[in-house]
């Protein structure tokens, strides 16, 4: 192996070594999720004609464990050696930025994927899905995972303590998650918070990735890929510039 690859595998290793709690807790958590909101609003929320809402839900969940557990992995891992004061052995060795870059944002993709293919496992025994157009959705849940594990990068490289990580987490993670279509289409909201909705990247994120399952969404997968797109470069862009001058990591 060569320096990215090692950095690359002793990331992954590190949270399938607590698999029960990085991979096993959140699919269980995404089942609670299921079984409460599809019980009570199934039958009571309107979404797509042809799509029960036990169904579209399913898609949301998978989505939304997929980019809290890939900006989780790279973000606790980086603020976790940090605060240790074992990053200094990674520093030590002769590895670009874009190794580091690789290494963790990679690792988070794969726990993203994981994660995501678990509740996926779990969850579709409990209403009928479709998989129209497969490549819709790994294309998002791969572009997702990587834009959150970018994000994920810039949150542990800015943070000092886990105070810091933690209100990063509540109050834009959090946030951008729940309000982004995972439990409801927006059209059922008023006009002034499907604008807001608009401005979420979120949102395109599950828009496109449930595009996939169904064939159907609330704005075109194309224009979801764009804006998608987009935003991944421009995370990814900021996470290796911030490796590249040593931000945080260097004093």
């Amino acid at each position: 192996m060569n320096g990215w690859q090692t950095l690359l595998y002793k990331e992954v290793l590190r949270f399938w070594k607590v698999g029960f709690q990085t991979v096993g807790a959140p699919v269980l958590t995404a089942v609670l999720y299921l079984l409460i909101f599809g019980h009570v609003l199934q039958g009571h929320v309107k979404v797509y004609d042809s799509v029960e809402y036990t169904a579209f839900l399913i898609p949301g969940l998978v989505m939304m464990s997929v980019l809290q557990n890939a900006f989780a992995n790279s973000s606790s891992s980086l603020i976790q050696s940090k605060i240790m004061g074992s990053l200094v052995f990674v520093l030590l060795t002769p590895l670009s930025h874009w190794s580091w870059f690789v290494a963790y944002v990679g690792s988070s993709v794969v726990r993203g994927l994981a994660v995501g293919a678990g509740v996926f496992a779990v969850t579709a025994w409990f209403g009928p899905l479709h998989f129209v157009a497969p490549q819709w959705i790994f294309l998002f849940a791969l572009l997702g995972a990587g834009m959150l594990g970018a994000l994920g990068l810039i949150a542990g490289l800015w943070a000092e303590k886990f105070d810091q990580m933690a209100a990063f987490q509540n109050f834009i993670i959090m946030p951008m998650t729940f309000l982004s279509g995972v439990f409801y289409s927006i059209h059922s909201l008023p006009a002034f918070w499907q604008g807001v909705s608009h401005l979420n990247p979120f949102f395109y994120m599950i828009d496109g990735f449930r595009y996939g399952f169904f064939g159907v969404s609330d704005v075109s997968p194309w224009l979801s890929l764009g804006i998608v797109g987009t935003a991944f470069l421009a995370v990814s862009a900021v996470g290796v510039h911030l490796l590249r001058i040593g931000y945080k990591i260097r004093n």
